[in-house]
């Protein structure tokens, strides 16, 4: 029925081009497993291949698993995403905003008014060990306090004036990994147990995810893959390949970051989410958490729109709900085909041991394959008109964030009125599509999208760009 041979060499060439340490992709409909594979290895030493059951880092992956365990104990009525944060936090404050004001939907849907901040990057160099790069070392000499704790975030965000809100709470977009460590605690304490066993008990257990646990530092991960588990890639700061098995810890971001998975049992996730909460027939998670998650409250568009821990969107009239990750040695995509009336639900993940990659290029082939388009298909939803867009000198300046580093996005006017951008250390040619929205691709690849921009414009100038998920400030 699949043509899961072209699918494979399709993939096979895709990796050998890549460049890639290894990745395992799994593709999963109500039939079973369509198709699985590794390609390339596991240990940089290259004597163990990866395949389905390898066992990953997932990254940010994680965070719908936080918001589905939200969502499992509004269905039970021990919360609401209408809460506002202060009834878990009593503490938590986002300065000039009233406390009633953030709730926990504003929480999952990053749309607090928080811009990128520094929290995560400060944890992750505070609390991993045997981490000695420049970036480590700038990173902890730049940190407030150790961002071990809850309490640290909380107190960073209640009381720094270093950050600019983008906006009163609902009214921007602008992905926060802050919201994802917060609902994590408001799990503890609305279920009773912590994060980790709800996971467990109510998820993994149930699913037969065998392989698959949130815990800080990978130990426990290690000790479920019975060895097969991928070492760690990354380049070092002279631009070189290496390996290591040491796991990003960052102990408040737990259900924003911190599960460790296959890519098999990652596809019997998103199947059982893409069959409304059903798995091998069985009512593993009630339908009412499932549209709590990813249901028809969100709008169902080309352009992305982000849920609750999943981005939806549609693509050939079929929803499509999916979530990326990156961290040290994890670089990740996978998502789902939801079931509808007839037509049957998919799902289908890739898992990488290298971060900072852009894997969704070895999911997309298999929607096309679901979906019988041609495999190369690429989902971009920022078409370029061809147009010019009418006056470039309202969003040339330069916009910066503040997550990881100080990022930049700068843009420029060209000399035939086009507009370019410096962008992640690449020169972007803005390809005008509609409103305000360009897509960014570079002069080597001008069919490939390197990310899109959109930009916000207020009294004749633009405030802000949200490249891809999160928004740049101006500065002047």
């Amino acid at each position: 029925m699949y043509d899961t041979k072209s699918l494979d060499e399709y993939l096979k060439r895709l990796f050998d081009e890549s460049g890639y340490p290894g990745i395992s992709i799994c593709l999963m409909g109500p039939e079973g497993i369509i198709f699985q594979k590794g390609y390339g290895f596991a240990d940089i030493k290259k004597t163990r291949h990866v395949d389905s059951d390898t066992v990953y880092g997932i990254a940010s992956m994680s965070k719908s698993f936080a918001a589905l365990a939200c969502a499992i104990l509004q269905e039970e009525g021990k919360l609401s995403f209408s809460d506002p944060v202060t009834k878990y936090f009593p503490d938590f404050r986002i300065p000039g905003i009233p406390e009633e004001c953030i709730t926990l939907r504003h929480l999952a849907m990053h749309t607090t008014g928080l811009p990128p901040i520094r929290n995560m990057g400060w944890s992750i160099s505070m609390n991993t060990p045997d981490k000695h790069d420049n970036y480590t070392r700038g990173m902890k000499a730049s940190a407030p306090n150790s961002m071990g704790t809850i309490d640290d975030i909380i107190d960073y965000i209640s009381n720094s004036n270093s950050y600019k809100l983008l906006g009163a709470p609902g009214e921007y977009m602008s992905y926060s990994n802050e919201g994802y460590a917060l609902l994590s605690y408001v799990v503890d304490q609305a279920s009773g147990m912590s994060l980790e066993e709800f996971l467990k008990v109510r998820v993994f257990n149930p699913l037969g995810m065998t392989r698959s646990v949130l815990d800080i530092d990978g130990s426990e991960a290690a000790a479920l893959a019975y060895g097969n588990i991928s070492e760690l890639f990354d380049l070092d700061d002279d631009g070189k390949l290496y390996s290591d098995t040491i796991c990003s810890v960052l102990p408040p971001y737990r259900g924003c970051a911190c599960i460790k998975s296959t890519a098999s049992d990652m596809a019997k996730y998103y199947l059982m989410l893409a069959q409304n909460g059903v798995y091998e027939g069985r009512q593993i998670i009630p339908a009412g958490a499932v549209e709590a998650v990813i249901g028809r409250e969100f709008p169902e568009t080309e352009k992305p729109f982000y849920c609750f821990g999943l981005e939806k969107r549609l693509q050939n009239n079929r929803v499509i709900c999916e979530h990326s990750g990156g961290l040290h040695g994890v670089s990740s995509h996978g998502g789902l085909i939801r079931q509808e009336f007839d037509k049957p639900g998919y799902s289908m993940v890739a898992l990488c041991n290298q971060g900072d990659l852009f894997v969704n290029d070895f999911v997309w082939p298999c929607y096309n394959l679901i979906l019988d388009i041609p495999l190369n298909t690429r989902h971009y939803w920022a078409k370029p008109s061809g147009d010019c867009f009418g006056s470039p000198e309202m969003l040339t300046g330069k916009y910066m964030s503040y997550e990881f580093v100080d990022a930049y996005c700068i843009v420029e006017k060209t000399d035939d009125s086009q507009l370019k951008a410096e962008y992640q250390d690449h020169t972007l040619n803005l390809h005008y599509c509609h409103d305000a929205l360009f897509s960014a691709r570079t002069c080597e690849e001008p069919d490939k999208e390197y990310t899109t921009m959109e930009f916000y414009i207020r009294d004749g100038k633009a405030w802000g760009v949200k490249c891809y998920n999160r928004i740049y400030q101006r500065v002047e």
